[in-house]
C-alpha cells in the first residue's frame, strides 16, 4: 500500500530526530525553487549553488528548533533570502551594460542577437537594483508570491514590501528608458 507523501512539517520533524532521509527528500523538494531564486538574486549560478547549499546546511542544523506551527516554505525562504543579501553585500555584482548601440532597423525585434542582448539589459537593469528592490521584486514577478508572503519571508512590513516593489519598477522604467533613448532610437 502506498503510504502518503510527508509534509515538510513531517519531514522536519523526522530530521530533528536524525533521520538524514528527510533532509534529502526536502533537498528534493525544493531544491530547484530555490536555485531559481538564488540565481534572480544573485546573477551567478555558482554563488546561488553556494547560497542553497548553505541553507540546506542551516535547516539540518536548525531541524531541533523548527516550530511545527510555522510553515517549512516561508521559514526556509526567509533563509535563502538572507544568505543572498548577505552574499550581496561581500560581492559588488556588476552585470555589463550594453556595448554597442542597437542596430537601426525597424525588424530589430525579430534578430535573435537584439533579443539577447534585451534580455541581458533587463537583467542588468535588475541587478543593479538596491538589494531590498531587487528581492521584493524577484520573489513577486518570478516566484509569484503575494506581498504578504514576501514579509514573512523577509521580515518586512507588508507596506514595506509594496513601496520596494512599486520603487524598483519605477527605477527599472526609468533606467531602460534612459537606455532605450540612448540606443534604441
Amino acid at each position: 500500500m502506498n503510504q502518503p507523501t510527508p509534509t515538510d512539517t513531517e519531514l522536519m520533524t523526522e530530521l530533528a530526530r536524525g533521520q538524514i532521509d528527510a533532509l534529502a527528500a526536502l533537498i528534493h523538494r525544493h531544491q530547484d525553487e530555490a536555485l531559481r531564486l538564488a540565481y534572480r538574486l544573485l546573477q551567478r549560478w555558482d554563488l546561488a549553488e553556494d547560497v542553497v547549499q548553505e541553507a540546506f546546511i542551516r535547516v539540518y542544523r536548525g531541524a531541533g528548533g523548527f516550530r511545527a506551527d510555522a510553515r517549512f516554505r516561508t521559514w526556509f525562504y526567509r533563509i535563502l533570502v538572507n544568505l543572498c543579501i548577505d552574499e550581496q553585500r561581500r560581492h559588488v555584482l556588476q552585470m555589463s551594460a550594453v556595448d554597442k548601440a542597437y542596430p537601426d532597423r525597424k525588424d530589430s525585434q525579430q534578430d535573435p542577437l537584439v533579443q539577447h542582448e534585451l534580455i541581458e539589459l533587463i537583467r542588468g537593469a535588475v541587478a543593479d537594483l538596491p538589494d531590498r528592490q531587487r528581492t521584493a521584486l524577484v520573489l513577486q514577478r518570478y516566484h509569484g508570491m503575494r506581498h504578504r508572503q514576501i514579509a514573512e519571508i523577509t521580515g518586512w512590513t507588508e507596506s514595506a514590501v509594496e513601496s520596494l516593489i512599486v520603487r524598483a519598477l519605477a527605477n527599472l522604467r526609468k533606467k531602460l528608458t534612459t537606455v532605450y533613448n540612448e540606443y534604441g532610437k
